[in-house]
């Protein structure tokens, strides 16, 4: 059977050619596969397990059970590793025709460290997932503290022009002063206390993503 790298799509569809003008006129989809399937010539299933030495066929080199020690164990299979290449050194110059089961000995020892780190794998998707979360509360964090900065900003700038346009006010005819409606706005802009963000400063750091 022939098999090309990037096969051309499925010819169904040109079913769906009209779905954008009538979505009737197309089939339903198909429903999700359950159980075993076979894709580019390999065989996957939809359970997210990952199988046991045992159930591939291979001997199982470090102990079983949720107290692992994978460090420790993938340092032993490492020095077992090493100590197996310089056997198969030894074997290739003094006994060549062996050298076969120094491989297979060594295939063993890797196949085992490959299921020990698959092992960690979920450990490390929390693991990235908690940095990434941290990350984003880091960010969220330095846009409130920036929203922070650029308000004080603005108060000062609000309390500068208040202070200059009431003396210029107060110079003025007969020593009046501003508009009592503009003068308590402003007021009552520059005088809101500080706290006042938290209502609104982390919805508007999540722009900051």
């Amino acid at each position: 059977m022939a098999a090309s790298a990037y096969p051309p799509p499925p010819p169904y569809y040109r079913l769906y050619k009209d779905y954008a003008e009538n979505p009737d006129s197309a089939p339903a989809p198909p429903p999700p596969i359950v159980g075993t399937y076979t894709s580019y010539g390999s065989n996957y299933t939809t359970d997210d397990v990952l199988p046991s030495l045992e159930e591939q066929g291979l001997r199982q080199l470090y102990p079983s059970g949720p107290s692992v020690d994978y460090k420790k164990e993938l340092r032993a299979l490492n020095r077992e590793l090493s100590f197996q290449f310089l056997e198969l050194s030894d074997v290739l110059v003094e006994r060549p025709s062996q050298y076969a089961r120094r491989v297979e000995d060594m295939g063993l020892i890797l196949r085992n460290m490959h299921h020990l780190l698959n092992s960690l794998r979920p450990h490390q998707a929390r693991s990235t997932v908690i940095h990434l979360l941290e990350l984003q509360i880091e960010r969220r964090k330095k846009a409130v503290e920036d929203i922070r900065r650029k308000r004080e900003e603005v108060r000062q700038l609000l309390q500068e022009s208040l202070s200059a346009l009431h003396g210029h006010m107060s110079d003025g005819q007969d020593g009046g002063t501003m508009d009592g409606g503009m003068e308590v706005a402003l007021v009552d802009h520059v005088s809101r206390p500080n706290n006042e963000i938290k209502n609104y400063g982390f919805s508007a750091a999540q722009t900051y993503r």
